[in-house]
């Protein structure tokens, strides 16, 4: 891009002028979109406070110290802020160029976690162990790849001005590229992910302008592969448990729907203001299982109440809402279908994930965004805020 409009930060344009240009009036300063990058860091701040309360107690997990949470989460979201960075400084265009590296190694780290290198947590064999309490949740970076790979090649016509829109070609080489990992990672099984992947789709096609037949094949070929695979016994036992308890919830409540029901009650108990931080009794008794990671919101819905699980709830409103204007003002489809896929991931987690707590969902063990402590998890999805941010940054800016 070049004219009065070009933007010269470090990575974008041939001038390649650094960081200093930080407080100029075409600044990189200026361009970032703050609503979405102070929401977001809110929302990690407030994962922190929530994982230390869920787990400053839990002896049998916290190796003893209290902080120990804490401190893992806060580093994580720091990580998490510093890829972000470095995402903004190569940007979306450059990683565009590298999608297909980026692809490779994300497919070989799936398929590594079904070797002798892959782990089980909670039932699904889908993380890789590398020791010294650390572990790699390769699916979630996998979101990520198929995002930038789907837009790469629904986009290259449409932004070279061949065409208008995908044609169906196209959309079947997207499709494939990412039935590849979707495939792989429901060996694992973690039939959350392949979800989030499958929602992640359905946002860039109709991002990309793809004919609207092709949504309504995906959303009917989804039924038919849900009913394939529960006929198929292909999910294991406690996947399909979880089912059975979210479609009947009295069902076993000090087994299967022991979870639901103790999120419920927590939730519940909180009413408008909460019972006080580190004052909730179900958090603090320790009745609510995976209360650190997939069960967070609970802690928010007894300690802080209504108001404080309200707060999580608009800060995350606030996040999709900046990456849909983001979406919507930048002038590459590139930009427009990379932007969509990121809403779309994060607005089905962060709804599954609250529904699974409130009863409505069934219980899968999908983290919520930037509040659950997990490092996998927090790493990208703050590389897909420096996706946006990039979107951002690159577009013309007016006076």
């Amino acid at each position: 891009m070049t004219g009065a409009n070009s933007f010269s930060v470090s990575g974008y344009g041939p001038e390649r002028a650094g960081w200093t240009r930080v407080f100029a009036r075409d600044s990189l300063a200026r361009r970032l979109d703050w609503p979405i990058l102070l929401s977001a860091t809110a929302l990690s701040l407030i994962g922190s406070v929530l994982v230390f309360s869920a787990t400053r107690n839990r002896t049998e997990i916290n190796q003893g110290d209290p902080y120990y949470f804490l401190i893992r989460h806060l580093m994580n979201t720091g990580i998490g802020f510093a890829l972000m960075a470095g995402t903004v400084w190569l940007g979306h265009r450059a990683l565009r160029n590298a999608v297909p590296v980026l692809y490779g190694l994300s497919v070989l780290l799936i398929l590594l976690v079904l070797t002798p290198l892959g782990s089980t947590v909670n039932g699904a064999h889908s993380w890789i162990v590398l020791g010294g309490g650390f572990s790699l949740q390769p699916s979630e970076f996998v979101k990520i790849t198929i995002i930038l790979g789907t837009a790469m090649l629904l986009a290259a016509r449409v932004d070279a001005g061949d065409r208008t829109y995908p044609d169906h070609r196209t959309v079947v080489q997207a499709l494939g590229l990412a039935a590849v990992p979707m495939l792989v990672v429901m060996l694992m099984p973690d039939l959350g992910s392949v979800m989030v992947m499958v929602m992640i789709v359905l946002g860039v096609l109709l991002a990309s302008g793809a004919s609207n037949r092709w949504v309504f094949g995906i959303l009917g070929a989804g039924a038919a592969g849900a009913v394939a695979v529960w006929q198929l016994h292909i999910l294991d036992d406690y996947q399909i448990a979880r089912f059975a308890a979210f479609a009947n919830p009295s069902l076993d409540p000090a087994g299967v729907g022991y979870n639901t029901n103790q999120a419920r009650i927590a939730i519940g108990s909180g009413g408008l203001t909460g019972s006080g931080l580190f004052h909730g009794s179900q958090t603090t008794g320790q009745f609510v299982p995976e209360q650190q990671t997939d069960f967070v919101f609970t802690v928010a819905g007894e300690e802080l109440g209504f108001v404080g699980a309200g707060l999580i709830v608009l800060l995350l409103g606030v996040v999709l809402w900046r990456a849909c204007r983001i979406a919507r003002e930048t002038t590459e489809l590139y930009g427009t279908v990379v932007a969509a896929g990121i809403v779309a991931w994060f607005a089905f987690q962060s709804f599954e994930n609250i529904g699974m707590t409130l009863g409505i969902m069934p219980v899968t063990g999908l983290p919520l965004p930037f509040v659950s402590y997990g490092g996998s998890s927090m790493f990208a999805v703050w590389v897909a805020i420096g996706l946006l941010q990039s979107i951002r940054v690159q577009r013309p800016m007016s006076a």
